[in-house]
C-alpha cells in the first residue's frame, strides 16, 4: 500500500473539520456543559489566580463595569481549529448570567492551550449593547483590546481607556495566539 501525506493531509483536516464543527456549532454541546455552580467554581479560581499574578488587576476591575470570565477555553488544531469554553458575567462580583465563546478557524493552525480569559467592560454603553446580542462577535459587535498578560504584568485604568478590555492569562499548550477576533459570545440557559 502507497503512503500519500497529501491523502494523510485531507483526511487529517476532513476529521479536524468535523470535530471543530462538533464542538462549536452543535447545540448539543450545551447538553453537556458545566452546571452554574461549577462556572462559577472554575470563574472564582481564575478570578483569584488573574489577582496574584497581575499588578493593578484589583483595582483595573473595580473601575469595570462588568467582567466576563472565561477559564480554563481550550483552543487547538491542525489546519482547522477550534475553541470553546464556559464562564459568566459578574456585574458587583455576581454572577448574572452565563456564557460560551467558541470560534473555528482555518489555516496554518497547529497544536493545543489552555488559557484564561477575562473581558473588562469599562463603559456603560459598551456592556449594554453586549447584554442585548443574542450572539456577539468580537471583531464585529464591538472591539476588544486584548493584552496578553503573564505574572509580573501590570495593568491600570491611567494606561488603558478602551471601552472593552480582554486578558487572557494562564496559557498553557503550544500555541500563542492571544487574539479573540471572530470568537462569538452567547448567552447560555442557566
Amino acid at each position: 500500500m502507497k503512503f500519500s501525506v497529501t491523502k494523510c493531509l485531507r483526511e487529517s483536516a476532513l476529521v479536524a473539520a468535523c470535530l471543530v464543527l462538533v464542538l462549536t456549532l452543535s447545540p448539543a454541546v450545551s447538553a453537556y456543559s458545566a452546571t452554574a455552580r461549577e462556572i462559577d467554581v472554575s470563574v472564582d479560581v481564575a478570578l483569584e489566580r488573574f489577582y496574584k499574578e497581575v499588578k493593578g488587576a484589583h483595582e483595573f476591575t473595580k473601575s469595570a463595569k462588568a467582567l466576563l470570565i472565561l477559564p480554563k477555553v481550550i483552543k487547538g488544531g491542525f489546519f482547522f481549529g477550534g475553541e470553546y469554553g464556559e464562564g459568566a458575567l459578574r456585574i458587583g462580583g455576581k454572577s448574572v448570567a452565563y456564557y460560551n465563546i467558541a470560534s473555528a478557524s482555518f489555516g496554518l493552525t497547529f497544536g493545543g492551550e489552555q488559557k484564561d480569559i477575562i473581558i473588562a467592560f469599562m463603559t456603560d454603553d459598551a456592556l449594554n449593547k453586549f447584554r442585548k446580542s443574542e450572539n456577539w462577535e468580537a471583531g464585529v459587535d464591538g472591539n476588544i483590546a486584548v493584552l496578553n498578560v503573564g505574572a509580573g504584568a501590570t495593568v491600570s485604568t491611567e494606561t488603558i481607556k478602551d471601552p472593552i478590555v480582554g486578558f487572557v492569562f494562564g496559557v498553557k499548550g503550544l500555541m500563542a495566539d492571544a487574539s479573540l477576533k471572530g470568537s462569538k459570545l452567547t448567552k447560555l440557559k442557566k
